[in-house]
């Protein structure tokens, strides 16, 4: 029997996209916020499915296979700190069409799959931080940067050295808005 993995479905932020907001994380939050993020684990999560089999895993990956989905783009535009989750976040003010669909069929197909969604509506952010439990001095602004994305992907997330790492185990496209 195969050890169970803990995997999530997400969009990932481009390298130019992700040293930008690192460069405006340090600039913009004092270095006890919270735990950062590391450059490469930014990603906007689409449906968590947790430890899960790799018999599970890879019914998942074939109904991700067949999902047709367009690309789209967004403007992070919107930054908030979740004191009880302790995460710092830049996010959305108003999620594409696109970008919702896309994130209710994968959960639903997870759900369906036995993995447990929350209840609570899907949120898009990019986390900053982790264990940020004490007050927070939110900037007023983000610099609205823009996410086109063109592409969704299944992460697995490790644990390795006291570090938590996400690895991406395969990606599909989005197709573009003539092609649906």
């Amino acid at each position: 029997m195969s050890a169970e993995r803990r995997l999530f479905f997400a969009l990932s932020l481009p390298a130019k996209l992700q040293k930008q907001v690192i460069k405006w994380r340090a600039e913009c939050f004092p270095q006890d916020t919270g735990r950062p993020v590391a450059a490469a684990n930014l990603h906007i999560t689409l449906a968590f499915l947790g430890e899960i089999s790799e018999l599970k895993a890879e019914a998942l990956i074939r109904v991700a296979g067949r999902i047709q989905a367009q690309k789209f783009s967004m403007h992070l535009d919107d930054i908030g700190h979740w004191p009880g989750s302790g995460v710092v976040w830049i996010g959305a003010k108003r999620a594409p069409n696109a970008l919702l669909q896309l994130a209710s069929v994968l959960r639903s197909h997870a759900a369906r799959n036995g993995c447990h969604q929350s209840a609570l509506p899907f949120h898009p952010h990019v986390s900053l931080y982790r264990n940020a439990t004490r007050p927070v001095a939110i900037p007023p602004a983000t610099p609205q940067w823009l996410l086109e994305a063109d592409a969704f992907s299944l992460y697995e997330s490790t644990y390795e050295r006291g570090r938590t790492r996400y690895r991406c185990l395969r990606t599909w496209p989005l197709a573009d808005a003539s092609a649906l």
